[in-house]
C-alpha cells in the first residue's frame, strides 16, 4: 500500500491552502501550490427561482459569506442548495405545526405527519451543506482555523 487511501470520503477532509497559510502552517507540512484559486465573488443576487423563504435566507447568509471571503464562483451551488433546504425546513415545520406531529390515516387510526419526514430531510441536507459552508460554530473553527496562533504566545519576542 501506498499509504494513501483509496477509498474516498475517509478521514478527514483536507483543510485549503489558503486557510492552513492564514493559520502559519502550524502542521509544518508542505503546502499544496497546485490548488485551484476560483474566481472571487463580490455580490450575487439570489437565483429568481428560489422560493421566497430560500430568497430570504440568501440575502442574509450571502454578504456574510461574502465578506469573509468564504465562498468563490464555484460554490453558489451549496448557497442555493441550504437555502432551498431552509425554505422546505421551514414549510415542513408549518405542516407540522398545523397538524401536529400524530394525524389520523385513512382508517381513522394514528399515524405520523408526513411532513415530519420532509422537516427532517430538509434540516440533515441544511446540516450538510451549511457545515460545508461553515454556518455553525463548530463549522466555522474547522473551516477558518486560528488566524494567529502566536499572537497571545508571551515568548514570541524571543524567536
Amino acid at each position: 500500500m501506498s499509504g494513501k487511501s483509496t477509498v474516498s470520503g475517509r478521514g478527514r477532509k483536507p483543510k485549503p491552502t489558503a486557510l492552513k497559510k492564514l493559520a502559519g502552517n502550524p502542521g509544518r507540512r508542505p503546502l499544496n501550490e497546485k490548488e485551484p484559486n476560483f474566481s472571487d465573488l463580490t455580490n450575487i443576487d439570489p437565483p429568481e427561482w428560489l422560493p421566497e423563504l430560500a430568497t430570504d435566507m440568501w440575502q442574509r447568509i450571502v454578504p456574510e459569506l461574502l465578506r469573509e471571503k468564504i465562498i468563490k464562483q464555484t460554490d453558489l451551488h451549496l448557497v442555493e442548495s441550504f437555502c432551498t433546504s431552509y425554505a422546505i425546513w421551514r414549510m415542513a415545520l408549518v405542516e407540522v405545526n398545523s397538524f401536529k406531529i400524530i394525524m389520523q390515516n385513512a382508517s381513522g387510526g394514528p399515524t405520523k405527519n408526513p411532513a415530519l419526514t420532509a422537516l427532517n430531510e430538509a434540516n440533515n441536507q441544511m446540516m450538510k451543506t451549511g457545515a460545508a459552508l461553515g454556518l455553525s460554530p463548530a463549522d466555522r473553527v474547522r473551516l477558518m482555523g486560528d488566524k494567529d496562533p502566536d499572537d497571545d504566545n508571551p515568548f514570541n519576542e524571543f524567536f
